[in-house]
């Protein structure tokens, strides 16, 4: 299969449910469930005897996930996809400073393209909306994420639509390169961090004579994840104790200048249960759960450092 293709997002590629003809970038991914489907109703009517009738076709779903690379690059068209746009600050050539926030009401839609040649098949899906988005950052291994995608609908073609793609350079993070601090101060102990934002996304599902939504909004969103500990101290279960909030940062940052940091403003911890299980050291697995802060008055903010003018 070749790479994803997806569109530009600059106007008029942003109209809900439309393709456009041209602008589109060739993404990275390692695995894709995105597709249609359209399942069947049996026939309840009696009357005919023991055979059933025909079945009825049932309204299109259109939706699934993918696996793509946390990189310097492609990856902000997916933080654009889940968060709106960004504030982008920086001088050419670069580097510039991309600085996405939650709390969006109007999030872009894409159109995205994926190819069989052998077949031949290119399924494109159009009015596609990013609805969750996770990682977990780790010792080893390679690092991607999940992008969890909800689409109006489907079509199919035997070339492809998407014309000529431009490319674009694959700088990946890696494991090694994150790090995570609370209140500022690197927070020690870590086995292992897990992140989800979820735009919760509400299909509109209309009446329609193709049995396609007619979009999806956004509704109440959700920043949790969960973090392994060894337990070593006192930090993390003190304020669990207490019930306060404090500001976890999740962050990466290659040697050659491009990073990518996660910020959570007001991060609550449940109280775990501490077990002991054996001669190893005892771990305690932490639930947290983003709010909305204060000052600055939003859940989270993403800031993405690399040498794209503009997403």
């Amino acid at each position: 299969m070749p790479p994803l293709t997806w569109t530009n997002f600059a106007p008029p590629f942003s109209v809900y449910g439309t393709s456009p003809a041209g602008g589109y970038t060739r993404m990275p991914f390692a695995a894709s469930t995105l597709s249609a489907e359209q399942p069947l109703l049996s026939s309840e009517l009696l009357g005919y005897g023991r055979d059933p009738l025909a079945p009825v076709k049932d309204a299109i779903t259109a939706d699934g996930d993918l696996t793509i690379p946390i990189d310097a690059e492609a990856f902000g068209f997916w933080l654009k996809a889940a968060f709106g746009s960004p504030t982008t600050t920086g001088t050419s050539p670069g580097p510039y400073t991309h600085t996405f926030q939650s709390g969006n009401w109007t999030l872009p839609s894409m159109a995205i393209e994926t190819g069989m040649p052998e077949v031949p098949r290119y399924a494109m899906y159009s009015g596609v909306m990013v609805n969750q988005l996770s990682w977990t950052m780790q010792r080893s291994g390679l690092l991607t994420a999940s992008a969890q995608l909800v689409a109006q609908g489907e079509t199919v073609a035997s070339s492809s639509q998407a014309g000529t793609p431009a490319d674009i350079a694959l700088t990946r993070f890696e494991h090694f390169n994150g790090a995570i601090t609370r209140n500022g101060v690197a927070l020690g102990n870590v086995i292992s961090a897990q992140i989800t934002y979820a735009n919760n996304l509400d299909r509109i599902e209309t009446i329609r004579n193709d049995g396609m939504i007619d979009g999806a909004d956004p509704t109440i969103a959700a920043l949790t994840g969960q973090i392994e500990v060894r337990f070593a101290d006192m930090v993390l279960m003190n304020q669990a104790i207490a019930g306060g909030p404090c500001e976890l940062e999740f962050a990466y940052a290659l040697p050659s200048g491009e990073s990518l940091t996660v910020t959570a403003h007001a991060v609550y911890l449940p109280r775990p249960r501490v077990e002991i299980s054996g001669p190893q050291g005892i771990q305690a697995s932490f639930d947290w759960q983003a709010a909305r802060a204060s000052s600055p008055a939003r859940m989270c903010t993403i800031t993405l450092v690399n040498d794209i003018e503009e997403y």
